[in-house]
């Protein structure tokens, strides 16, 4: 087995499926238990790390709130700058937001004006990518907004079902874990 099979592996192991949530017929994939796990959580890092180590990031932008624990050690691990892309009313400073479409209605993320520098080379970061909506929403918000450079989108977890990947296209996605 490769070493990225079985980093796979231990991060598979370590999601729990919890059926018809948050509603009948969903089945929902819960981080929680990886991240209560020191070898699933570092598998996850270490996955990220040596997918990126050579990419020349500026800046790791972890998606609310999930992709926060994962962008922040990745952010630690490589050596970079961390931000937070979060939904209105959290964040304190001056800041530039995007809607986006949800299947019922719209959303919005922000983040603060001095978060990516124009230029800046940016790896976004969540726990999951399913329809992908966050995910574009955030690279219109870097890239857009605060001219920064969109290296990638990284996930833990792809549910290639959803297509989220094509909503995210030409940034190249990668995940370490695909259902």
């Amino acid at each position: 087995m490769t070493i990225a099979a079985t980093r796979a592996a231990t991060i598979s192991a370590a999601i729990r499926d919890i059926p018809d949530f948050p509603k009948p017929g969903i089945l929902f994939k819960d981080i929680a238990p990886l991240l209560e796990t020191p070898a699933a959580f570092r598998a996850a890092i270490d996955g990220l790390a040596e997918r990126y180590a050579s990419a020349r990031l500026d800046r790791i932008v972890g998606l609310e709130s999930r992709g926060f624990p994962f962008g922040g050690a990745l952010a630690d691990r490589l050596g970079v700058g961390f931000a937070m892309a979060r939904k209105p009313g959290k964040l304190p400073y001056r800041k530039v937001s995007v809607e986006y479409a949800l299947e019922y209605g719209t959303d919005r993320i922000e983040m603060h004006v001095d978060a990516v520098k124009p230029g800046q080379r940016v790896l976004i970061v969540d726990d999951l990518l399913a329809t992908g909506g966050t995910a574009a929403a955030a690279i219109r918000l870097v890239q857009g907004e605060l001219g920064g450079e969109i290296v990638a989108c990284a996930f833990v977890v792809e549910l290639a079902f959803l297509g989220g990947r094509g909503r995210l296209e030409p940034t190249p996605v990668f995940s370490l874990v695909t259902y």
